[in-house]
């Protein structure tokens, strides 16, 4: 693991899973030297992401909202395959709309390139509604992709945009679907976000589709955030990787949702 960025998503992943890391056993799991593991927890701290303590870190408030590009290395295949499996089930003129985070931000790039949707030509094959800047930035060049981007105050660390300007344009538009990147979902709490602004804003969408399909890797099943997106009742696709078990969707399809694993 050569490359610093590559470390410092693990280093953080580290963190969010345990709360604090040691130099030593975090060089033997990373297959690096304590000194290299020094100098990126002091990069980190600089970026303030983590606290330095004696002989290693402990997480940040921060670090439980890490910026996406910090994020975008966890669970990476399993991500793409459920971005493919979601992409999938849009139809050619249909108006989607995406929530930022770095699985609907795959279902972009699978929506983008996908052979059926392309054209070489002025027509559009897709309507693509997103409140995610990076998002926005990746579709703009296709020009089969029509994008419509809401107005609204830029959080850094998840590049959505969010409050009132995010949510006045969104009440004048109808979607076919929408694909919403949660922090966590369980049956009795809903989909979850650990950010208010952003679960606001990805209510507004959910309540602005025909169809809401959640697409969430099997780590945010059966868990739950600070705040509601939406009642799984308004649910009505899942899209999550075949490492969840029936355990833990079995819950949410006996509640009328569509489990589909990729």
């Amino acid at each position: 693991m050569a490359a610093p960025q590559a470390r410092w998503s693990a280093l953080l992943e580290m963190l969010t899973r345990d709360g604090r890391i040691e130099v030593e056993p975090a060089a033997a799991e990373l297959g690096v030297s304590a000194a290299t593991i020094r100098r990126d927890l002091d990069e980190l701290a600089r970026q303030q992401m983590v606290t330095r303590t004696h002989g290693g870190a402990t997480i940040n408030a921060i670090a439980y909202d890490l910026p996406l590009r910090y994020k975008a290395a966890r669970n990476a295949p399993e991500k793409e395959r459920i971005a493919r499996a979601a992409a999938g089930l849009v139809k050619a003129g249909a108006v989607v709309g995406l929530n930022g985070g770095t699985t609907t931000t795959e279902v972009a790039r699978a929506l983008a390139t996908r052979a059926d949707l392309g054209s070489d030509g002025p027509e559009t094959a897709v309507t693509v509604v997103t409140n995610a800047l990076n998002i926005a930035n990746e579709l703009v060049v296709r020009r089969h992709v029509k994008l419509v981007v809401t107005g609204g105050v830029a959080r850094p660390a998840s590049y959505e945009l969010i409050g009132p300007l995010a949510t006045e344009l969104l009440a004048e538009i109808a979607l076919d679907q929408v694909f919403i990147g949660v922090d966590a979902i369980d049956v009795v709490h809903g989909a979850t976000a650990h950010h208010e602004g952003e679960a606001s804003i990805n209510r507004a969408l959910a309540r602005r589709a025909q169809q809401v399909v959640v697409v969430a890797d099997s780590s945010k099943l059966a868990r739950r955030t600070f705040a509601r997106i939406c009642p799984v009742t308004d649910v009505h696709v899942l899209v999550t990787d075949r490492a969840a078990s029936d355990a833990l969707t079995d819950p949410f399809s006996a509640a009328g949702v569509e489990v589909i694993r990729a």
